[in-house]
């Protein structure tokens, strides 16, 4: 593939993105969205964030790890557990971040 060639792709990605993207941002604000909808989307980041974070709890070198030898699940696991008692999100980032260190680099 050539230098142009690339260049067309991206730019034809762009347009891609753009014309799928832009309508309905640009009509959100001026066509009442059914309640249900409003609803369904307030879902689509937690969608997001489970899609993103799972997969790397779960498999961080690209193979299945269950196990407490995976730093990466022990602490996702332990977050969500203190933030499903105590609704801290600051909390649970700060008590998430410090088990992952520690179990990464002194055990």
């Amino acid at each position: 593939m050539n230098h142009w060639q690339e260049v067309l792709l991206i730019v034809g990605m762009m347009a891609v993105t753009f014309g799928v993207r832009y309508p309905v941002l640009a009509l959100s604000g001026r066509i009442p969205m059914p309640a249900w909808l409003i609803k369904a989307l307030s879902y689509v980041p937690v969608a997001v964030l489970s899609a993103i974070t799972v997969p790397m709890m779960l498999a961080p070198q690209g193979d299945m790890q269950l196990s407490l030898h995976n730093e990466y699940l022990v602490a996702g696991v332990a977050s969500i557990v203190f933030v499903a008692v105590t609704r801290h999100l600051l909390w649970t980032i700060v008590l998430g971040m410090a088990l992952f260190l520690a179990l990464r680099f002194f055990l």
